[in-house]
């Protein structure tokens, strides 16, 4: 239970840490031995040296959440502009078929700024927080937010220039955004205005790929320009509330990223590529807790980790079900 709850502070800011002697499974002691000796030590050593001189690079995960970014927008797109009513709205808040869809994060906002609970709002709220809980509540982020696509992108960018010496990465304490969050709920409660949407670039994006830009598209240029120019991913990783929001309710999720300790050579290729690597502090060597571990809560479900792990240590996985999807 203890390095249960550590995995969900983390996503409030907690640094990650090793688990302690107690919080270890007598299978991950044995197996932490067992990856010490010299001949698993040497092994483990050629095995990397191999990859790194014949990698195999996939890219399966990214091409279907790019697909999937893609689809779920453009939906919002041609129902608007074929008036074929399919999906009424925009990210914030829509009508998929008739039912209400409300992002929670908004929906808490609506409901301190006017005082009042409202039934579709409601409706919509618990529809999609069951929708994306099935699948892991950030999985909203990295599989149908599209900023989140133009930050990957920025990222690319930002890699590059960071590998030619022209940026360097500024990273700020993520706690920051539990700050934010709760900054934003105070001021809808007292200005009685969504204050967070008006600079929200997830509404912003969504509505300009809807009806088209408005001058606020330069709030999000700008802010692109900081996940290019300064702090890597700045945006999601230290001060989008919504993530946080989703974050939560994937908490007890059934879609889950699994970590297999004995199948782990510690390479690091995965917390490379991670949207958000403190989830996956779990794969540097004296880390788990046992042989198998499920990702924290703060993880967005990319499957970045999982095209670029060659030994298949992590998989998503059907918690309780311990079925490969």
């Amino acid at each position: 239970m203890k390095w249960y709850l550590h995995k969900l502070a983390m996503m409030f800011g907690a640094a990650p840490r090793k688990a302690s002697p107690a919080e270890e499974t007598e299978a991950a002691r044995e197996m932490k031995k067992f990856k010490k000796t010299p001949e698993q030590a040497q092994k483990r050593k050629d095995i990397i040296e191999h990859e790194h001189q014949y990698p195999v690079i996939s890219h399966k995960w990214r091409n279907l959440r790019w697909l999937s970014i893609i689809v779920i927008n453009a939906m919002f797109i041609v129902s608007f502009a074929w008036d074929v009513q399919l999906v009424e709205g925009s990210m914030s808040a829509s009508r998929f078929l008739g039912f209400h869809m409300a992002d929670p994060n908004a929906a808490i906002q609506v409901t301190l700024a006017f005082k009042e609970l409202m039934l579709n709002l409601v409706i919509g709220t618990v529809t999609v927080i069951l929708l994306w809980w099935l699948v892991g509540g950030r999985a909203f982020c990295s599989w149908a937010c599209p900023y989140h696509l133009l930050a990957e992108w920025a990222e690319a960018i930002h890699l590059f220039l960071a590998r030619k010496g022209w940026v360097k990465d500024h990273p700020f304490h993520r706690g920051m955004r539990v700050v934010l969050w709760v900054v934003f709920m105070v001021l809808a409660f007292v200005t009685g205005y969504t204050v967070f949407e008006y600079i929200n670039p997830v509404g912003i994006v969504s509505r300009a790929l809807i009806y088209g830009p408005t001058v606020a598209v330069i709030w999000v240029i700008f802010l692109l320009g900081i996940e290019i120019f300064f702090s890597r991913r700045f945006w999601c990783r230290y001060v989008c509330p919504i993530g946080l929001t989703y974050g939560v309710t994937s908490a007890a999720a059934p879609l889950q990223i699994k970590y297999d300790l004995d199948k782990c050579v510690h390479e690091g290729e995965c917390r490379a590529v991670c949207l958000v690597p403190h989830v996956l502090e779990i794969t540097k060597m004296g880390y788990a807790s046992d042989t198998t571990e499920y990702i924290g809560p703060d993880c967005t479900r990319c499957g970045l980790c999982v095209d670029a792990c060659p030994q298949k240590a992590l998989s998503f996985t059907v918690r309780g079900l311990d079925k490969i999807v």
